[in-house]
C-alpha cells in the first residue's frame, strides 16, 4: 500500500536459513508468518476505536486515489463491425478523430500479410465493453467532460465510419473518404496536429452520409404545431433526409406511392426525449404500418437541442419552461360553469 513502511529485523544468517527451511517444509515462508504475527500484535494492543479510525482513513485515501485516477483517465470507445462480427471496446490512450482516421487508413492500406486479424488490434490495450456501456460513453462524449475523447462506430462491412461530434451528434462518412482525408492530412511532414486536424475536416466537409443509428443534428427539423398529450410533447419531424437509409423503408423512390409520418416525443415530467421515434408508414394501397426507431444517447441529445430551438421559435419559451407550463395547465382543476 502507498503508506506502508518496512520493518527491519536482525538475525544470525544460520538461524534464518534454518527457520526458512522449516517454513518451506511447512508450506509457508518467514515473511508470511511474520506478517501474520505483526497483525496479531496490532489487533492485541491497539484499541478497537483507534483501529477503526485508521481503517476509515485508509479506505478514504484509497477511494480518493481511485477518484483521482478516474478523473485523469481519458478513453475512447469503439463499436466495430467486421466480417459480420461486432466488437465493443475502449482504449485508454485518448484517441480522437484524427487518430482514429489514421488508424483506419493504416488498416485499409496495409498488405494483407501485414494486417492484424481485426481492427481492435490496431489500438493499445483494447478493453471489451458491453453495447450498453458503449451507449453510456456516447452520452458522456456529448456532455464534453473531456473524459471521453472520441466515440467511433466503424462498419467495415457497410464501409461506413461514424464519429460523435459534441455539437452535431453523429457524423457518418464513407470509409474511403475517411482514408483519403487522413492521407491528405498527414502526407506533408512538419505539420502540427492542429493543422493535420484542420486538413482532415476540410477534406471531409460536405461528404457526410445518412446512416442507421447515426441521426445527426443536420437531419432534424420540425413542422406543424407541438401537441401535448399524456404527459408528453409530440413533435412532427420533417423527412428531409434519406429515411430509407435510416429506417429501412422504401419511400425515396418513384416505384411506389409510399410515404412516412415521423414523430418524436418529449417526456415533460422526466425532462428528456423519449427512447423511440414513432413511424407511420403509409402504403400506396391505403394500408398503414406502425414502426418505431430506438434512439441512442447522441441522437436523443441532438433531438433535445432541436426541440428546444423549435419550441422557442413556436412558443417563445424554452422546452423546459413550456413543459412546466403545460404540466401546470394539465394539473389545474376544471372550473365548473356558473349560472
Amino acid at each position: 500500500m502507498a503508506d506502508d513502511i518496512s520493518i527491519e529485523l536482525w538475525m544470525d544468517r544460520r538461524r534464518l536459513a534454518a527457520l526458512e527451511r522449516v517454513m518451506r517444509e511447512s508450506g509457508t515462508d518467514t515473511q508470511t508468518v511474520m506478517q501474520a504475527r505483526f497483525d496479531e500484535l496490532y489487533h492485541q494492543y491497539v484499541p478497537v476505536q483507534e483501529r477503526a479510525d485508521i481503517n476509515n482513513a485508509i479506505e478514504g485515501e484509497r477511494l480518493a486515489a481511485e477518484r483521482l485516477a478516474e478523473e485523469r483517465q481519458r478513453i475512447a470507445a469503439f463499436h466495430v463491425t467486421e466480417h459480420g462480427a461486432e466488437k465493443y471496446f475502449t482504449t485508454d490512450d485518448g484517441l480522437e478523430l484524427l487518430d482514429a482516421a489514421k488508424k483506419v487508413r493504416s488498416y485499409l492500406t496495409k498488405e494483407p500479410s501485414a494486417t492484424p486479424g481485426s481492427f481492435d488490434k490496431m489500438v493499445l490495450h483494447p478493453a471489451e465493453i458491453s453495447a450498453e456501456r458503449f451507449d453510456e460513453l456516447v452520452g458522456i462524449r456529448m456532455e464534453n467532460t473531456g473524459k471521453v475523447t472520441g466515440v467511433f462506430d466503424i462498419d467495415f462491412d457497410k464501409r461506413e465510419f461514424s464519429a460523435v461530434n459534441i455539437m452535431d451528434g453523429w457524423q457518418t462518412f464513407a470509409l474511403g473518404d475517411v482514408s483519403a482525408a487522413a492521407y491528405h492530412a498527414t502526407r506533408k511532414q512538419l505539420l502540427s496536429t492542429e493543422q493535420q486536424y484542420e486538413r482532415l475536416l476540410d477534406k471531409l466537409s460536405g461528404k457526410e452520409i445518412t446512416s442507421a443509428g447515426h441521426l445527426s443534428f443536420r437531419n432534424i427539423s420540425f413542422s406543424d404545431e407541438i401537441i401535448g398529450d399524456d404527459g408528453k410533447l409530440n413533435f412532427y419531424m420533417d423527412c428531409s433526409f434519406d429515411v430509407d437509409a435510416v429506417f429501412g423503408t422504401d419511400v425515396c423512390t418513384d416505384k411506389n406511392d409510399d410515404y412516412i409520418n415521423l414523430y418524436a416525443d418529449y417526456d415533460m415530467e422526466r425532462q428528456q426525449v423519449c427512447d423511440e421515434l414513432s413511424i407511420v408508414l403509409w402504403k400506396g394501397d391505403g394500408q398503414t404500418e406502425d414502426r418505431s426507431y430506438t434512439l441512442n444517447a447522441a441522437e436523443k441529445e441532438v433531438l433535445c437541442r432541436a426541440m428546444d430551438e423549435y419550441c422557442l421559435k413556436q412558443t417563445g419559451m424554452s422546452l423546459k419552461d413550456y413543459s412546466a407550463l403545460r404540466m401546470a395547465e394539465d394539473a389545474a382543476p376544471m372550473m365548473e360553469p356558473t349560472m
